[in-house]
């Protein structure tokens, strides 16, 4: 089992814990991961990340597909990559109606779809073999279609990219799982219950089945998010991850139309799932955190004292999770995980 940390980098004023992430370096953490929203992007600040560290990983989780063009996503993964000595990996996912639409104001369209033609783009331009060439549902290069001057022409990267660079995808619903096994590297599950490996693997199984080449799931990477906070007052611990837990099952998307939710209740917590997305949506925000059962948060997080978090991580190591991405904020945090981890 491996360990990547979260730089958690959101904020109104965008701030980088360097002393943190050159800890988990030292720690022997293999990654650190930035991430983007509808504010700050994923590249800007883990380029600042690559210029302060030297060994430790570098890794989106993720960048979102709808706001770029497949070709510019894999020229900036080709860019940073070179400049880190080849320490990249790239996460992608196709984000969510709200966003998309709502912010970068394009169609969501097929999001299994774009991720499939999005991964073959990018692998393709890393290659080198050919002149990129695609013609699908969302992408046409070179584009011909209504609007064309006609003028466009088939492109070989003049930057030689990492063939054998990784790609993973975040997703959490069956199908999504499945594409994930298809076409990437390894998945972004957000949060996991490392006792539940059946809501996730049987769904990798089948795509890394379809994909029809000879990796198998001890080659894919389940690198779910794992919000780890130390303390002696579980109460307190939990309630951070509480917040989170609300603002993702009850308000990261439509009612009926909530991968999030629909996870939890893949997870057990049908009624629990309800509650929290009505109360949510109906503005009752802090009403809709206390509504997150403890059992939840203590399935997914890492919290409380001591022995309590050493103990949980015993079921960790039991699982299929291979790469541990922390969300943390404190060094002893990462020190207690990495001396029972690595």
């Amino acid at each position: 089992m491996r360990l990547g940390l979260l730089a958690g980098q959101f904020g109104p004023n965008i701030t980088i814990n360097y002393d943190l992430i050159l800890e988990a370096e030292r720690l022997g953490f293999t990654s650190t991961w930035t991430a983007e929203a509808y504010g700050n992007d994923a590249i800007v600040p883990l380029s600042f990340i690559a210029a302060k560290t030297t060994k430790i990983g570098l890794g989106t989780a993720i960048m979102q597909m709808p706001g770029r063009t497949p070709s510019m996503t894999a020229m900036t993964a080709m860019t940073l990559d070179k400049l880190s000595g080849g320490r990249f990996t790239l996460g992608i996912g196709p984000s969510g109606p709200q966003v998309v639409e709502g912010w970068h104001g394009v169609e969501y369209g097929r999001p299994l779809t774009r991720t499939r033609e999005y991964v073959s783009i990018c692998r393709k331009i890393w290659a080198r073999e050919a002149r990129l060439e695609h013609k699908g549902y969302h992408y046409e290069i070179p584009y011909m279609s209504e609007g064309a001057t006609g003028h466009g022409k088939a492109l070989k990267s003049i930057l030689h990219g990492r063939a054998d660079m990784k790609i993973y995808t975040a997703a959490i619903s069956p199908k999504g799982l499945a594409c994930a096994g298809e076409v990437a590297d390894g998945v972004f599950p957000v949060w996991m219950d490392p006792e539940q490996p059946d809501a996730l693997v049987p769904f990798i199984e089948e795509g890394i089945a379809k994909s029809g080449s000879k990796k198998s799931l001890a080659d894919f990477d389940i690198a779910p998010f794992v919000t780890t906070i130390l303390g002696d007052d579980i109460d307190a611990c939990r309630m951070p991850v509480k917040g989170m837990l609300s603002l993702y099952i009850g308000g990261m998307g439509a009612r009926g139309h909530n991968f999030y939710n629909d996870y939890a209740k893949r997870l057990g917590y049908e009624e629990a799932a309800e509650k929290i997305q009505n109360l949510y949506l109906d503005g009752k925000k802090q009403e809709a955190m206390a509504a997150v059962p403890n059992e939840l948060v203590d399935s997914v997080a890492l919290v409380g004292p001591r022995d309590r978090i050493i103990d949980r991580i015993g079921a960790w190591k039991d699982s299929p999770a291979s790469n541990l991405l922390l969300g943390a904020g404190q060094p002893e945090a990462l020190q207690l995980v990495a001396e029972h981890v690595l």
